[in-house]
């Protein structure tokens, strides 16, 4: 029970961190684990970016944040009532809750589904009705409205933050809000991660980019984490930071580390050793990729979990234990710049 005690501690108090980074404004990349049976044929995971300045007037208009409020997370999603992307206040967005002290100590499938389908009765309604006829009818609907709530169920996100000012956020709302809201979404070539890669780059033109050579032109979150970091390493006078919300405890299966396209071929028996038995050559030529430019390794032991009087650090690690902190006081605490291409 202390763990678990010790555990929604740290959870909730990943949240309260972030709201006390508002002293400046901030975008951050939210590289998220892939989770399921998808995420075990597709390890890229997900991207959305969070932005503690701006808030979600509604999940279709963005506004700035007022006193208090610790900003919103905006993604693009697949077939949500027609729309290209929405934005949800950061709470809920990792939670389905909207306050910190309501985040469950531990999660199951049931309490999680429960959480989502009240939070979508009060705010989502619009764009994730009730089942209007059959069996289910007044029920939660299927579909991928469950990737707008809750994400800290069922995943562990990685955060790669970098500064933002006051006059880029203005221009970033006005970019968003009077700009056609229109989904085509496309897995390939117009996903999440390729969303992710233009909001940043409006912050930081040509910051972020595709990688033809080690993910075959497809963007990935971690691509996105890759060319976010080059660039922050690249311009020193811009703070940068990584954290990591780790998720949920509960019998909700783990989620999956999170790989690139070439990376995921070569670290799978299943893919490298066909290819190695039709052609050693492109196998070859697939693991010195990866070994070139592919590996990018995730922030590892980044830590945001503060309270008043103690500072506590989850490990990146699988093992996700809690470990008292190794500092003498509640100070904010960021680790250095992941290397670019550190081993896996």
């Amino acid at each position: 029970m202390r763990r678990i005690r010790v555990a929604l501690t740290a959870i909730a108090v990943v949240v309260l961190a972030m709201g006390g980074l508002r002293a400046r404004a901030d975008a951050a990349l939210l590289m998220e684990e892939p989770y399921a049976e998808f995420g075990a044929f597709n390890p890229t995971g997900h991207a959305a970016i969070y932005l503690n300045h701006i808030c979600a007037e509604s999940p279709t208009r963005l506004r700035p944040c007022r006193a208090g409020e610790p900003g919103a997370v905006i993604s693009r999603y697949h077939k949500i009532d027609g729309y290209d992307w929405l934005a949800i206040p950061l709470v809920p967005y990792l939670y389905a809750v909207e306050r910190v002290e309501d985040v469950p100590p531990m999660a199951d499938a049931a309490l999680e589904a429960s959480l989502r389908d009240r939070y979508r009765r009060q705010h989502l309604l619009a764009f994730a009705p009730d089942v209007a006829t059959g069996k289910r009818a007044g029920e939660a609907p299927e579909g991928e409205w469950t990737q707008l709530i809750g994400a800290s169920y069922d995943r562990r996100i990685y955060g790669f933050q970098i500064q933002t000012t006051a006059e880029e956020d203005e221009r970033f709302m006005n970019k968003f809000n009077d700009s056609p809201n229109v989904g085509h979404f496309n897995l390939l070539f117009h996903n999440c991660a390729d969303f992710s890669k233009t909001l940043l780059n409006v912050y930081y033109p040509h910051s972020i980019h595709r990688n033809f050579f080690v993910d075959l032109g497809i963007t990935t979150p971690k691509q996105v984490a890759r060319s976010l970091t080059k660039y922050a390493d690249r311009h020193p006078e811009l703070t940068f930071a990584t954290f990591m919300i780790p998720q949920v405890p509960g019998s909700i299966n783990r989620s999956h580390p999170i790989d690139g396209v070439m990376e995921s071929v070569v670290k799978s028996k299943k893919y490298v050793l066909p290819i190695a038995v039709l052609n050693p050559e492109i196998a070859a030529g697939l693991v010195v990729a990866y070994l070139t430019d592919g590996r990018f390794k995730a922030p590892k032991d980044a830590t945001v979990e503060i309270v008043p009087t103690e500072t506590l650090t989850r490990s990146a690690e699988p093992d996700g234990e809690v470990r008292p902190a190794t500092i003498p006081s509640a100070v904010e605490t960021r680790r250095p710049l992941p290397s670019p291409a550190g081993p896996q």
